[in-house]
């Protein structure tokens, strides 16, 4: 959010000269390609997800969502179901066991 911050600010003030990597780069343009495309990178999250969130977590405390704990033996359990992935680091699932 900060480098949102910092590229709308240079964009005002006519701070953009470090924006140009190249020669023939427009520094303006860059800057200006920056701060829109830093935009769609943001950690904001949907206002449909957060309600999505809200709903579970009312649903949660109403008990009508069913809670899987993760605990060790869960885990265990998971490492059990997936097969040895020490030595290649990934797991084939397709394998059997």
């Amino acid at each position: 959010m900060w480098n949102n911050f910092k590229m709308w600010r240079d964009l005002l003030s006519n701070n953009y000269e470090g924006y140009a990597l190249l020669p023939e780069d427009d520094p303006y343009q860059e800057c200006y390609d920056w701060f829109w495309a830093s935009i769609n990178m943001d950690e904001c999250l949907s206002k449909e997800f957060i309600e999505y969130l809200q709903e579970m977590v009312d649903r949660i405390d109403r008990g009508e969502e069913k809670l899987i704990p993760l605990t060790e033996d869960f885990f265990d359990e998971l490492k059990d179901l997936l097969g040895d992935t020490s030595e290649t680091g990934t797991t084939d699932i397709t394998e059997e066991s």
